[in-house]
This record gives structure tokens, sequence and C-alpha cells, in this order.
């Protein structure tokens, strides 16, 4: 996934880079519970606001059913959760089909199902190419011109957002209702409110989508390219000294577009015990395990000081010995951002100001590095802790400027903590997981230095993930006035995942999706196999009727919609199955097939339900839908190799590594949202579409055309 065309055109302004003076070594994160439980007095909200007070804690992957577990077990770290439980009422909210992080906060923004918003999965489907493109943004490309030399000019091309339907937010801005939005996912580019506005999840980072880590180690694998990141081989010379270099955001001024970088020095010290880090006119200076703040880098565009981009990153020293030295990705800078990540635009600066330099990158946690095996677990949770803690921080600044204002209105705050660290830390205290072997060791090794929870081990990293909200609950609830509604949501649940399925290769097997003569599924230890059309592609599209894309997508190769690619004139790859009759058949005939595959393992039907877009979707870009959404059952889920297009070697595997190890990409009857409140909760089931028709209804704002749900309040 390419970056947006928007960071070839940056502000053209002289760059004021902040200098940091041999920086001190990181303060520890604060141990949350304590930390807010120790703030003092709370400014107490504006009497009698203009507008009622609304606030929403959004908590991506909050499971209902954990939720009541962990509060069973652990009933005096959980105290704020059973008070509002009690105080109101605690109810499973149904999540997206399919249950998808863009997919289910498109719901809840806009109040329409995919089929109105158009966000259908992570990854769509371009129809020519049959190759992966993003869901959540279009690719408008653009054109050149030539100039001497490498250089070049872009004209055009942009990424707007792929999200149809207007956000709730903007519903109350037009009847003049305020509303402060922090860390919303799927809200790049940020829309305007009548108040705060930030984006969260699919924000991208400076250097990529989703952001590019950097391991310096002077003994680096064999293989130094990862799918999330790189090790970049270095040296130490006899002076103690590495010299390197920091890559940022490709420069689309230069012919290819290759990334953009700054040089980077890091003095080592071994008899000491530490780095330093030089960057411009910056120096961090660090200890074995310790995180540096962020620290801004300029990367010049065009020559001669004419533009430059900035942005920040920090610094991890993991060892001396191989020298080891992890790189965040390059976010973009709130205080020089070159492309807008808050509105108005001068608020993010502000924020900084406030807080100190907070990431800006959507989905922070460094979950890439740990797949790649770049980073440990405890590594891995203890950056996760710095984004926590950084959150903290900002709420707290959020509820100030909000409870500040007599205008009152709404107040969205998010959190990703739970959802991307049971991503990647379910494994450990689960047994039964393919991969619990790998960590079993860890799972019993004491956890206390990140829940500062006396004799915590890793193995109870869920029910801790649950515990460390607590305190965040308690805070909000201690500021609110008593009329205040005040709304806990999550978008979709938390199931294990032990086993992949690989959907293409399903699908090869049953005949479905054919290749080319001489060509196969991959081998162990062979090269990818893609079904994609081009010269790489295996796939023969002459006699293909189904195949795979995203993570819970299969498309059939419909004749009219699936077209032929120009840059392949000896072969026309347009769809063959004639749309009607033939297409219907078809379609039924998969989804009897997909909900009857058996896991010879142990029996589990696999495929709980293969649903047709056109029995669950409704709205003007249901053409665009995958043909049949795949929901999993619980335990299992389609391979990331199938998602991206590939044909991998086996239709089941255990889920060994290298991926997700907990997973909601499943049946959205496995993985329900939760809805905490002190309202009183309707009778009946309860969507995500319904939350925000209940939003506008406590402003008196009738949903507009187009929009689902009904309210969920008495």
């Amino acid at each position: 996934m390419r970056l947006p065309r928007w960071t070839v055109y940056p502000a053209l302004a002289t760059l004021a880079v902040f200098a940091v003076g041999a920086l001190p070594r990181p303060v520890e994160p604060e141990a949350s519970g304590a930390a807010l439980a120790a703030r003092g007095a709370a400014p107490t909200p504006t009497p009698a606001p203009k507008h009622k007070r609304v606030v929403v804690l959004g908590i991506d992957g909050l499971d209902p059913e954990i939720l009541q577990d962990v509060i069973a077990r652990y009933p005096d770290r959980m105290r704020n959760f059973a008070a509002l439980i009690e105080e109101g009422e605690l109810a499973s909210l149904g999540t997206s089909y399919p249950p998808q992080s863009p997919v289910a906060w498109s719901n809840f923004i806009t109040g329409r199902n995919p089929g109105g918003h158009g966000i259908y999965d992570f990854i769509h489907r371009n129809p020519v190419t049959r190759t992966p493109v993003p869901g959540s943004v279009k690719e408008v490309h653009g054109s050149q011109v030539d100039l001497w030399g490498d250089w070049k000019f872009p004209i055009g091309g942009d990424t707007p957002s792929n999200r149809s339907g207007k956000s709730f937010w903007q519903i109350l801005r037009d009847h003049g209702v305020p509303a402060d939005v922090w860390r919303m996912p799927a809200n790049f580019p940020v829309e305007s409110s009548l108040g705060l506005s930030f984006p969260g999840m699919m924000t991208p980072a400076l250097d990529s989508a989703y952001g590019t880590y950097t391991v310096y180690s002077t003994d680096p694998p064999v293989n130094t390219q990862r799918s999330g990141g790189r090790f970049q081989p270095v040296s130490v010379d006899r002076q103690g000294v590495i010299r390197t270099r920091l890559l940022g955001p490709p420069n689309s001024f230069k012919q290819h577009d290759p990334q953009a970088s700054v040089p980077l020095t890091i003095y080592v010290d071994a008899e000491r015990g530490g780095a330093v880090v030089e960057i411009g006119d910056q120096y961090v200076v660090l200890a074995p395990g310790e995180w540096s703040d962020f620290v801004q880098a300029s990367f010049e565009m065009l020559p001669m000081g004419i533009s430059s981009v900035s942005g920040i990153v920090r610094f991890y020293l993991r060892s001396l010995d191989p020298f080891e030295l992890y790189c965040s990705p390059v976010n973009i800078d709130p205080t020089d951002p070159v492309a807008p990540v808050s509105e108005p635009t001068s608020a993010s600066a502000d924020l900084k100001d406030a807080i100190g330099w907070y990431y800006t990158q959507g989905m922070a946690e460094e979950v890439n590095a740990l797949k790649d095996e770049a980073i440990t677990e405890r590594e891995f949770m203890h950056q996760s802790r710095l984004v926590y803690d950084q959150r903290v921080r900002m709420m707290e600044h959020a509820l100030d400027l909000y409870l500040s204002d007599d205008e009152g209105g709404l107040f969205f705050f998010y959190y990703s903590t739970i959802d991307l660290c049971c991503h990647m830390m379910w494994h450990v205290g689960d047994e039964e997981h393919p991969h619990h072997p790998h960590v079993a060791a860890l799972a019993d090794e004491s956890s206390t230095d990140w829940t500062h929870r006396d004799e915590s081990q890793w193995r109870e990293t869920i029910a801790d993930l649950y515990m460390l909200m607590d305190p965040v609950l308690g805070r909000m609830r201690s500021r609110l006035a008593p009329d205040d509604l005040l709304i806990v949501m999550s978008d979709h649940g938390f199931a294990p995942w032990h086993r992949k399925f690989s959907l293409n290769t399903w699908l090869l097997e049953e005949g479905y999706l054919v290749l080319k003569e001489g060509r196969d599924k991959e081998q162990p230890g062979g090269p990818n196999v893609f079904a994609f059309t081009g010269d790489g592609s295996a796939v023969d599209w002459t006699r293909t009727r189904a195949y795979a894309m995203g993570f819970n997508g299969l498309y059939l190769n419909l004749a009219g919609r699936e077209l032929d690619d120009p840059a392949t004139p000896d072969v026309d790859e347009s769809g063959i199955v004639e749309p009607g009759v033939e297409a219907d058949a078809l379609l039924a005939e998969l989804k009897v097939k997909l909900e009857a595959i058996r896991d010879p393992k142990n029996g589990a039907q696999v495929v709980l339900s293969a649903d047709l877009a056109s029995a669950i979707y409704h709205g003007e870009r249901i053409a665009e839908a995958p043909d049949i959404l795949v929901g999993y059952n619980a335990g299992y889920g389609n391979s990331d190799a199938s998602s991206t297009g590939r044909i991998p070697n086996a239709v089941l595997d255990d889920n060994d590594g290298g991926t997700f190890n907990g997973n909601h990409l499943m049946s959205p009857r496995v993985v329900a949202g939760t809805l905490i409140t002190n309202g009183r909760v309707r009778e009946g089931d309860h969507d995500l579409e319904d939350l925000t028709v209940e939003i506008l209804k406590q402003y008196g704002i009738d949903p507009p055309s187009g929009m689902d749900g009904e309210p969920v309040l008495e």
C-alpha cells in the first residue's frame, strides 16, 4: 500500500527544528490507576450547558463476555465498570459484517451499513487487475512532467476517503451542536466538527500507509526486509561511531519516487553502557531497554531548502552487543503536518504544547515489529504502554477543554489498547493455542513492571488490559455531572485464532479457481503464488469462476464487472460468470459448500455462515461489495496470504506465529461488541447504527435519509 499522494505537496516554508540538547533518560511511564487516582480534583462541568452533554468512550475490541469474566475475577480492580453497569446496563452491541474495525467504525460514524457507506474490508480489490487496494481511501492517479536529470513535477493525484455518508458529528454541526471527536478511527482525511476533530486508526504514517519500522543492527538476520519494516545492517567504526540514514516519505519530485532520507549518526559507548543518537541538531541519550521521546526529522524534497517535510520518530535501544536500535515509523509532525491531523489544523500543534509529543500514526502499537519478530512480546507491551499513557494524558486534556466550555454537546474519545494487544498477546494466556508452546515460559514470568500489580503474570495479559481501562472509566465518570449521558461502546468483541483457513486454496481445490498450465499453488519454501493478472499471475481467468480478496470477501468472476486488463493484450481476463440465473446458482452452491466445511483436526465447523451480500446489505454502493461474506467460526480466520490474493499450499493450517493470534475477523455472531451506559437500554437487539441514531435523538435530530437504525435508550 503506497503513501497517499498528499505527501508530495509539502508547505514551502522555513522549517524550525526543535533542538534537543542531550536528552535525559526517558521518564518511566505512569502507572495508570495510581496516576489517575492521584490527580487533583477535576474542574466540575459547567452547570446547565447550552446543549446536553453526551460522552462516548470508544474502546476498540472490548468484549462483553470477557468484561463480565474480568469483573467477576477481579472485583476490586473493576469497580468503575461494575458501578456503571449497576447504575445503568450492560448489553451486547451488534457489530458490522464483516466485524473489521474500519467497517464497524464506518457503520457507527455514518449510521449506515456497508452497502451505504462503501467500506467492506481493510482490503478491496481492483476489478481490472484483481490486485488488493485500500478499502478506506480511493486512489486517484495523477501524471507528471519530466524535468532535468532525475527530477519531475507531479500533477494531480489524491487519496480521498472512500466512505460515503455524512459523519454524525457533521450532522450535529449542521444543527448547531458542538462535538469534540478524539482519535476516531476511519476519520482520515479529517472531517471537521463544531469543535475539535482528531483522526485515529487508518491515519497514515509519513513513510507509508501503516508505518514502517527500522531496526539498525550489527548482526541482522539473513532476511532483512520484513512485511512491516526492515533490518538495516550497520557497523561500528574504531571510534565507536555508526553512520547510517533514516528513511522517510517517498519523494515524488524524483523519478521512481525514492524515499527521502536524513543522516543518522550513533555514538556507541560500551564502556559507559549507552549510546547517543544524533539526528539533525538533536541528540538522544539511551541505555539498553530505554525509549526516547519523539524527535523531529526534516526530509528535503527539493534542493536548497525550497521544500521539506517534517516527521517525528522515537528510538528504543534494544542492546549494545550486538548493537540493535529500533526506530519507530516516521509519524506526521503535529506541529508542522504535511496533511492535517486535526481540525482545525492548528489543534494538533496546540495538543503537542499541552501534553508533549504524541503518535499521530493511526495504529501506533507496534504490531508489525512483533509479527516480524523484530521485537519481543515484552518490548511490544512496553511500547503499547507508552501509547496508552499518552492517550490518558490526551483524554485528560480533552476533558479539560470540553468541560470548560458551557456549550456542552458531544464528546468522543477512543482507546486502541485492548484491541491491538489482544491481537498479539492472546496466545500467551491461551494454552490451547498452537503457538502457546513458543511463549509458555513468558506466560509464567512476572508482568508487574508493566501492570504495576503485585504478583501479576503475563498469562493474565488479557485481563490486565481490561483492568487498565477501569481507572480511565473512573476518571471520566468522576468528571461528569449526574445528568450527563455516558456511553461506553466497542466496535466488536474478541476470540482466539487457532487455525488459518486459506479461502483461495479451497476455491482452487474445489475447482472454482483455476491455474494456468504448468502453474501450481505455493509449495513449502517456494515462491509466493498470487491470484493477479499480469506477467506474474498464476490464475487462468478464462476458466476461474470465483476468487477471494480481503479478510472475509469472496468475489465471483462476474461478466461485466470483472474487466479485461489492457496490460495483457494476448488474453481476455473479463469475467465469465453471467449475472442472473448462473451467478445466483453459483452463489447458492458456494454458500452450502462453505458452511459444510469441517476441520479434519477436530471436526469443528470452519465457516459459521457464508452470507450473500444481497441478503445483508442495502444502499447505493452494494454493487461494490464482495458477493459472499465469509463468517468464520471462533478459532478460525482467513490466512493473511489468502486475504491478499495468494494461494497457499494448505487449506487449513495451525496459526503458528507471524500474524495475529487473537482475532475478530469472523462471523459477527461470535464477536459482538459492548454497550454500557448510565441510561436505560430498550429491550431487544441493538447494532452500531442504532447507537448513531440515538446520539442524534439526544439532540432532537431526525436521522437523515439512508441512515439505518433505531433509538437505543428509553
